[in-house]
């Protein structure tokens, strides 16, 4: 189905190919001045050098040529050349009763659907979620559902740090606390416990406590990495209590994620590709890329381009340790072998973007990719606290994302139940919906790159460019159809007719608005701009409704057609809120 703006600058182009002008000059815009005109074209003016005319003169032409439009039910020329456009109610009504008729409202699918994976979550076995995991699970997760909507098979990947001396020091702190684990036997050659010798709650209080340890106690800093290696290396016992690490911490983090809405396709992490390594290793050496350097191996990824010095990308440290350097292009290998992707897209803090440079320039001169293989990085900016500083607890530490979520969540659970009559089991359940789209809208309504202050208070009102007033608004379509149906009217059934009203019109406007505005945010990547859309809608909807009777509608027709757009509407908004990772309620 045709956007559209594209739809209305191809008549346009006709009418002016009509006076005698190039077609191209037709292109048609939204009005930045809705006092005078609904849309607008320049034309006129862009055309005067080449056709050796003043503009009104041209736009005067034009304007005659569209007389009796079936599209536009005004075009008038105004100096110094512009047309000023008012649409026909009839073909805005035929458009947007064809985005009712049409599969995700008319979006067009492409031609040749991508393959992309996109990496996002990061985070690392053995430590809790913390505020900084929140953007890159929320801002990936919605990167996936849109990039799936506009038609492509998409697949997303956690990405865990599962490897390296993080596991070597929760080892040697279990070591301290038991010493008398079998798994530190090495001589024992029977199985080994099903279940792990260690809780979450556990767990997570033993890294901080090691890592606290290691950077004062040099000896217990050695045994680590003797650890680290003993694991790396496949020692039955440490690489028993390493799996134990994995699985309890894994169960953990799915729980985290779903209280989020997140969901990944692939549970992968730095393991995985570890055996990779040494042939990789090996054959950049051979292709002459990697060369030694004060020890440790490189490739030089400069350019002759660069503005600015671009450090080699290290492959091995001088003890010949792998990095995350290392893993992430065995990664890469990994996902060209197993999965062939077209686009690979990583969500992570816009502070590595010089990390992501040199890796991608790697992956590229070494032939880890084929040449028309897309490696895309959405760097994103972090959550800060009102002091504009980032988000921390009262007492100066790193926040626990599921208490950021606890917090929300008890907030909009306080404000439910202080203005409305609710059973406390429901006003929980909804408490717990809206909260997410506070989260989610509150992040993903900025541009990914910028950094953003958490605000509870003005993140959880239901007033003003919110997730809950985007639900508010969902919520309140919902009940008049609900009621609708109680009248015995069935809303499958409506049919929409010309708008009678300013409002009914901009409302279908800002509806026709959704196919070019999905094809944009898909193709820049930016989440913000569904925000953006819906927050318009809303609002659109709400005048709308403040301005008109619908339930007490006296003409049958006109009532059908009013409910019409309510269903499109919710429809559209319902639509736009599953592509940012949330859902309305029943009630509010």
């Amino acid at each position: 189905m045709r956007k559209f703006l594209d739809l209305l600058s191809e008549k346009m182009g006709e009418a002016f190919a009509a006076a005698g002008y190039d077609a191209a000059l037709g292109r048609v815009t939204v009005s930045n001045r809705p006092d005078l005109c609904e849309y607008q074209c320049n034309g006129a003016m862009a055309g005067a050098k080449q056709y050796k005319k003043a503009p009104i003169v041209i736009a005067g032409e034009v304007a005659e040529k569209l007389r009796g439009s079936e599209v536009f039910s005004e075009a008038a020329a105004a100096a110094p050349g512009f047309l000023n456009l008012k649409l026909s109610g009839e073909f805005l009504a035929q458009y947007v009763m064809e985005m009712r008729r049409h599969d995700k409202f008319g979006l067009d699918m492409p031609e040749k659907p991508e393959k992309i994976v996109i990496d996002y979550g990061g985070p690392n076995i053995a430590k809790p979620l913390h505020v900084g995991h929140l953007r890159s699970a929320v801002i990936g997760e919605s990167i996936k559902r849109m990039l799936r909507y506009c038609g492509h098979e998409v697949i997303g990947d956690v990405h865990l740090g599962d490897w390296g001396l993080q596991m070597g020091l929760v080892i040697a702190e279990l070591q301290e606390r038991q010493p008398g684990l079998v798994y530190f036997d090495e001589s024992y050659t029977g199985e080994y416990p099903a279940e792990a010798p260690f809780t979450i709650s556990e767990l997570e209080e033993i890294y901080p406590a090691a890592s606290a340890r290691s950077k004062e106690d040099a000896q217990f800093k050695a045994k680590a990495m003797e650890n680290t290696y003993k694991i790396q290396n496949g020692v039955r016992g440490y690489r028993a209590l390493w799996q134990h690490i994995k699985k309890v911490s894994v169960a953990d983090l799915k729980r985290n994620y779903d209280d989020l809405n997140v969901e990944f396709d692939l549970w992968k992490g730095e393991a995985d590709v570890q055996e990779l390594i040494p042939d990789m290793v090996e054959n950049m050496k051979k292709g002459g890329y990697a060369y030694l350097s004060d020890g440790a191996l490189v490739v030089d990824v400069k350019e002759e381009s660069d503005t600015k010095e671009i450090p080699p990308c290290m492959i091995l440290k001088s003890d010949g340790a792998a990095l995350y350097n290392t893993t992430d292009l065995a990664t890469i290998l990994d996902r060209m072998d197993k999965i062939g992707p077209d686009r690979i897209i990583y969500v992570t803090d816009k502070r590595q973007e010089l990390y992501f440079q040199q890796v991608f320039r790697c992956a590229r001169k070494t032939g880890l990719v084929t040449p028309d293989t897309e490696l895309c990085w959405v760097g994103f900016g972090t959550v800060n606290g009102r002091d504009g500083k980032p988000f921390k607890t009262r007492d100066g530490g790193v926040m626990r994302l599921e208490f950021l979520v606890k917090d929300t969540v008890d907030e909009m659970y306080r404000k439910i139940t202080e203005n409305r009559d609710m059973p406390a089991e429901e006003a929980e359940k909804t408490a717990k919906i809206i909260a997410l789209s506070a989260l989610k809208y509150g992040d993903l309504s900025n541009q990914a790159s910028k950094d953003y202050i958490f605000d509870m208070d003005r993140f959880t009102s239901f007033e003003g460019d919110t997730g809950p007033y985007i639900l508010y608004t969902i919520v309140r379509i919902k009940s008049i159809l609900a009621k609708y149906r109680e009248q015995g009217g069935d809303p499958a059934k409506a049919a929409l007719l010309k708008a009678e009203g300013g409002s009914e019109k901009a409302l279908m406007m800002q509806l026709s608005q959704f196919n070019a505005m999905m094809e944009a945010a898909c193709a820049e990547i930016a989440p913000n701009k569904v925000c953006a859309y819906i927050y318009d809608l809303a609002n659109a909807f709400n005048h709308f409704y403040h301005e008109t009777k619908i339930l007490s509608e006296e003409d049958a027709g006109r009532k059908s057609s009013l409910i019409a757009l309510l269903v499109l509407t919710r429809d559209v908004l319902e639509t736009c809120i599953d592509l940012l990772g949330f859902a309305a309620p029943e009630k509010m």
